[in-house]
């Protein structure tokens, strides 16, 4: 009995070592054993990609090629700048949405006068002067592309001397700052007079996977902590003018795992899942010749100016080039020498065509849960199903997974590897089965026994998942909360539609939360058009009082500057003057994972966040922008405030003294501020006094000088009470708190 258990185990542990060395490869990258079996997942989504690609839709987008016929017409390349300038100039004239080039202008243009003046200089000094006076190509072209949307490209590398770029547009990131998104040390950028004119710039780094073929392109990469757009999304982004793009991780988007793992980038209102490193998995089609147009025909003039605009306006157009010469061919799952640019186009076709291939956050987990269910179960089943029936039974899950995740591919765009389970069916069945041939059949009830016993907590362990990750619960912290709410929002949502309610929320969203994020506030929530933020968590910041104070005036300034300038812009309907409110309070929270056992979200409850809220609400009854509790007013000194009133809110007991931030430390230390909130302080004591006349002479005396700071509401209210107090004292218990009626 001894020797068939002793036989048994030798027969089924090897094959749960295999199982568990394939689980352990999926888990953990292992040099050369885990690539070589994520190659065979790539070669399954290629085989699917070849059999159904991606149907060609006719997507607002077109590729200029600079091929072998433009550069024997126009000569080898690099061409003169002017060239560039005069094909810039005809597709923006025909509309063009936005041109983006999938070319590096790092050197300045060597058949520039200025450059060939420098030729001349020794030898023909008045032809060198002659040259000299002539514009400039560089400058020419830069003139224009700052004229047409135009986007320049940029390499990014890990090595050498290089630039340093920045965004052209705001990058900003809801949740934890992302870690796994591509990190390159230098740029190779254009020169910087186009770079500087350009409207827009991106990267045109793609790394493909080790075996050359590119499958995924890059959105957004970066370069040390700076955040950078990748060509096509940055051809959508200008193409829709936007101005920033929003990128979600795993925490701010309540999705995924690993905390910094991107989920998703936006632009405008297309959202596009992405993988953790922020690439779009690609989903080709075919060649298609109408997407592609020659770059002679448009130079040379044989496109006429209808035939320009039915091929070009409105769209986005990229420049690449095929020319063999050039060396611009990438690999892909359907051509092994396709244009470059073709890639950064499919994507852009896939974001307007919102048309996706998907690596849900939940795919590998649910591979490994297929792969150790289906190995170990087989592996476990197979000393008493014998090899035939263990066969039948591995060619049915085989062919199940093989044909549930075709299934998805096509149905569903979802990327679900079959590969990681069926590897471990087969290696499974092929160590179990050969050596259970080479034990004796009766030898099997005692090894599935022994089986049993080996394998159970082994399998818990392995599947079960950390508990401490769904814990519910907090941390309590002195923190800094800030509500932001638009006024009369009903009133403006009545005369826009969902689609303009829409855009003008993301329009009046985007700009507050760069504001925010860029002086270190936590976004909790939007509510409609409400924004609740908070300081001082996850992370420590021992300036969290003024980093919120700032980013209320900064808030207040944005504000008028878009009331300014939204009116004039056609993609947003802006309703006339928005005007907003905000709350400050600081105190203690409970802040950490909330939620329920099914869902939960980093947020912060406790009576300093309602009482946030309720300030905020006063704000529209004293008219003004930026209201306070007294615990920050303590704390910011330094800054412009006044004392508004003694404040009873709803659902509070406790009598709170709110104050209005009128400005930072340069208002507060002007001499007619100063003199005035002494005043104002004489004035507010006096009506503590129940001095109705002493009140209402320094009420008055300050009328104009309180409009200044925007207070006229504030003394039109005071100016009430005090006169109905003069017609009739308050009682004797009145201890000057005024109840709010509403929140």
């Amino acid at each position: 009995m001894r020797l068939w258990a002793r036989h048994r185990r030798l027969a089924v542990i090897p094959g749960v070592v295999v199982i568990l060395l394939i689980a352990f490869f999926q888990t953990v990258d292992v040099p050369v054993v885990t690539p070589v079996l994520q190659r065979v997942g790539h070669t399954v989504f290629d085989a699917y990609q070849r059999i159904s690609p991606r149907p060609y839709e006719d997507a607002p987008v077109r590729v200029v090629d600079i091929d072998e016929e433009t550069i024997r017409r126009f000569g080898q390349w690099p061409w003169p700048r002017t060239d560039l300038a005069r094909l810039t100039m005809a597709l923006g004239e025909a509309g063009a949405a936005a041109i983006a080039y999938d070319i590096v202008f790092s050197e300045k243009d060597r058949t520039s006068p200025h450059e060939l003046a420098r030729r001349f200089e020794a030898t023909d000094p008045k032809a060198a002067q002659v040259l000299a006076e002539l514009p400039d190509n560089d400058e020419q072209f830069a003139r224009v592309v700052e004229y047409y949307p135009t986007v320049l490209g940029f390499f990014l590398a890990q090595g050498g001397a290089g630039a340093k770029v920045e965004p052209k547009a705001g990058m900003v990131v809801l949740g934890t700052p992302p870690r796994s998104v591509r990190n390159f040390r230098t740029a190779i950028a254009p020169v910087p007079v186009l770079l500087n004119a350009a409207q827009g710039a991106a990267s045109l780094s793609i790394v493909p996977d080790e075996d050359s073929i590119i499958r995924r392109a890059p959105l957004i990469q970066r370069q040390g902590k700076t955040m950078l757009p990748g060509l096509s999304l940055e051809a959508i982004r200008l193409a829709f003018q936007t101005d920033s793009v929003m990128i979600k991780t795993t925490d701010g988007s309540a999705e995924g795992s690993a905390p910094g793992d991107v989920v998703s980038v936006k632009v405008g209102d297309i959202e596009i899942p992405t993988n953790a490193e922020g690439e779009l998995w690609m989903h080709y089609t075919r060649d298609v010749p109408e997407r592609v147009v020659p770059a002679w025909k448009i130079m040379s003039g044989k496109l006429d100016a209808e035939a320009m605009s039915q091929l070009f306006a409105g769209r986005i157009v990229f420049v690449g080039t095929s020319a063999i010469g050039l060396r611009d061919l990438r690999s892909t799952p359907l051509n092994e020498g396709e244009m470059g640019v073709i890639v950064h186009a499919e994507a852009a076709e896939q974001m307007i065509l919102r048309k996706f291939l998907y690596r849900p956050d939940w795919a590998v987990g649910l591979e490994r849960t297929l792969l150790l269910v289906t190995g170990l179960g087989l592996v476990l089943l197979l000393p008493r199903l014998g090899a035939v029936w263990g066969a039948i039974l591995g060619l049915f899950a085989i062919t199940l997974m093989a044909g549930a995740s075709w299934y998805a591919f096509t149905e569903w765009g979802y990327l679900l590897n079959p590969t990681w389970p069926i590897i471990g069916l087969v290696f499974g069945y092929l160590i179990v089965t050969v050596l259970t041939f080479y034990l004796e059949e009766r030898k099997r009830a005692y090894i599935h026994r022994a089986f049993d016993r080996y394998l159970a907590p082994e399998l818990v362990k392995r599947i079960a998942d950390d508990p401490s990750r769904l814990n519910l619960g907090g941390e309590e912290r002195d923190m800094t909360v800030l509500f932001c709410d638009v006024r009369s929002f009903s009133s403006i949502s009545e005369g826009l539609s969902p689609d303009e309610i829409i855009r003008f929320l993301i329009a009046f969203l985007t700009p507050m939360t760069d504001l925010l994020i860029a002086r270190k506030a936590t976004i909790d929530k939007y509510i409609g058009d409400a924004i609740l933020a908070f300081w001082n968590a996850p992370l420590d910041d021992p300036d969290q009082d003024t980093n919120a104070a700032r980013s209320a005036l900064a808030m207040v300034a944005k504000l008028e500057q878009l009331n300014a300038e939204m009116p004039m812009r056609e993609d947003v309907v802006w309703p006339g003057e928005v005007r907003i409110g905000i709350g400050l309070n600081a105190g203690r929270c409970c802040v950490g994972n909330m939620g329920s056992e099914q869902r939960l979200s980093y947020s912060l409850i406790g009576d300093t966040v309602n009482l946030a809220s309720r300030i905020e609400g006063l704000t529209k009854y004293y008219g003004v922008q930026i209201a306070i509790g007294s615990s920050l007013a303590a704390s910011l000194a330094s800054f412009a405030t006044i004392q508004l009133d003694l404040v009873r809110v709803v659902g509070r007991d406790t009598a709170e003294a709110v104050y209005a931030l009128l400005g930072d430390e340069t208002l507060a230390e002007n001499e007619a501020f100063r003199k005035f909130a002494a005043e104002h302080a004489e004035m507010f004591a006096a009506y503590r006094s129940q001095d109705w006349d002493e009140a209402e002479r320094i009420r008055k005396a300050l009328l104009d000088r309180a409009a200044e700071y925007g207070l006229t509401r504030l003394y039109d209210i005071y100016g009430e009470r005090i006169a109905a107090y003069m017609l009739k004292n308050p009682d004797k218990n009145w201890d000057g708190v005024y109840t709010a009626e509403s929140k």
